[in-house]
């Protein structure tokens, strides 16, 4: 491509240069967890051209940021399951969350990051503070209501004991190896959730 040579030409070219914003670096952080890689601040500085400063004062910190690209993944993660056709007997919520297991075990950021920073990502997801956990929590918890409400699903503990049950058992089971230090079981997860999320039709 032919540099620019005009004093104009030079003007227009930095108008229409790309300006980074803070939703570039969620979108390259994101890009890098899903290959797997480890999510390094300085790397992602200079991947955006932009200085420390900046990119902490853009997502907060490493752990906010970490948050963040992995909430977009739950949630993406989750909708693709509900929007598949329910197969199989048993409740619809609780083959959900057991493939959302599943998934989330296979996938190769997140099987890096229990790997190589079990306690730290234990703790941060679950913490107060990143608001991951609480997130969750308020997305089972409209799922319950909805499936109660659709009679798919009859459980007798309230909708807001019943979301945060279900989120633990989720939890138990995907920090299984940095909790007892056994593999991971999404199967054995799935029949725990199937007695927590009981079916209003278990026959059909």
């Amino acid at each position: 491509m032919r540099e620019p040579v005009t004093p104009l030409e030079r003007q227009l070219a930095g108008a229409y240069a790309e300006r980074r914003t803070a939703l570039d670096a969620f979108v390259a952080a994101r890009r890098a967890f899903q290959s797997g890689q480890r999510l390094d601040m300085q790397a992602l500085a200079g991947e955006l051209g932009v200085n420390r400063a900046t990119l902490y004062r853009w997502v907060g910190s490493r752990e906010l940021l970490l948050c963040e690209v992995i909430w977009s993944l739950t949630r993406r993660t989750i909708e693709r399951g509900l929007a598949r056709p329910a197969t199989g007997p048993g409740s619809r919520l609780a083959a959900v969350l057991a493939d959302f297991v599943r998934d989330v075990l296979a996938h190769p950021g997140m099987s890096r990051f229990l790997a190589e920073e079990g306690e730290f990502a234990m703790r941060l997801l679950t913490m107060q503070s990143g608001g991951y956990q609480q997130r969750l929590i308020a997305l089972v918890h409209d799922l319950v209501v909805g499936e109660t409400a659709a009679g798919r699903l009859a459980s007798p503990v309230p909708p807001d004991d019943l979301a945060y049950t279900v989120v633990r058992v989720v939890e138990s089971y995907v920090y299984r190896a940095v909790i007892t230090g056994e593999e991971p079981d999404a199967d054995r997860a799935g029949r725990v959730l199937q007695a927590l999320l009981p079916s209003a039709h278990p026959d059909a």
